[in-house]
């Protein structure tokens, strides 16, 4: 695959990964239609994912580096920060809720590379979790904000969060859409799942650019198309982002839902007819 393709596909890694449509679904699907006709593969999705990933870390930068910061001053007895404050707790329920991702990740590796990227599981993924998206926005109270945020609620996040291995769910999907059937508020919802998502993809994204390093027959890009790739999806992806909360606060996932259903109508329309290779 050239540099050019790379490029694309990094531009939509950045548009697509925070929206709930599935990056990864986007990307598979990509690899199909582009000239070389290849999946770029799970390894050169995770290491593209650091790009969006630092846009995150960018947007949200004074979150974050107040939740590490007084979560490891909460360790001291002469901090005076207690382990109910509010930032202590949040950084709490980011491990807790990172959990279930890394088991699954670790133990499912051999299916996260080739039975979880099959089309057709990805046509009928990207419909299921469209609709029920749909349910959790429209039934979902929307009442409670991320400062009620409870623990066993923070490890079902987590479970949203591991669903998303599974190219097509999309990772800020499931996780917006499990905090939407619990009651809470679209950007507490949205909020949460962007933070908790850091650790697992910068987790995963440097451990497959270690893998691509050691077996570069991973993935069908080199090096520096990868590196072209990161660079893209961080620029758009911090545009995406700061569009996105700001949508959300007025606005439902309505044209998310509608979105996904018709995309993975036409995908299993094109794979019935064998326009494009499901494999």
């Amino acid at each position: 695959m050239s540099l050019l393709e790379a490029i694309i596909l990094g531009l939509i890694q950045g548009l697509t990964e925070f929206l709930p449509i599935s990056s990864s679904a986007h990307l598979r699907i990509a690899g199909e239609i582009l000239p070389s006709a290849t999946d770029p593969g799970a390894t050169f999705t995770a290491i593209t994912q650091i790009g969006t990933e630092l846009a995150v870390l960018l947007y949200f930068w004074r979150d974050i580096t107040r939740i590490i910061g007084r979560w490891f001053r909460h360790f001291s007895p002469t901090s005076g920060v207690p382990r109910t404050d509010p930032d202590v707790r949040m950084g709490w329920l980011i491990i807790i809720g990172t959990i279930p991702i890394v088991l699954v990740g670790f133990f499912a590796q051999e299916y996260i590379r080739s039975t979880f990227r099959s089309l057709w599981l990805v046509a009928i993924v990207l419909i299921v979790f469209g609709l029920i998206l749909g349910l959790a926005d429209w039934l979902g109270r929307r009442t409670r904000e991320l400062d009620e945020l409870t623990y066993p609620h923070g490890l079902l996040y987590g479970a949203a969060q591991m669903l998303a291995l599974v190219p097509g769910v999309s990772r800020s999907g499931a996780t917006t859409t499990m905090g939407l059937a619990l009651g809470y508020s679209r950007p507490a919802a949205a909020r949460y799942a962007f933070l908790l998502a850091v650790p697992a993809v910068f987790g995963s994204g440097f451990y497959e650019l270690i893998t691509a390093f050691r077996e570069p027959s991973t993935s069908p890009f080199g090096p520096l198309d990868i590196l072209a790739a990161t660079l893209v999806a961080f620029g758009v992806g911090y545009l995406v982002i700061a569009g996105l909360m700001r949508y959300i606060s007025t606005r439902s996932f309505l044209p998310f839902v509608i979105y996904r259903v018709v995309l993975g109508t036409v995908l299993l329309i094109l794979l019935g007819l064998g326009v494009i290779n499901p494999l």
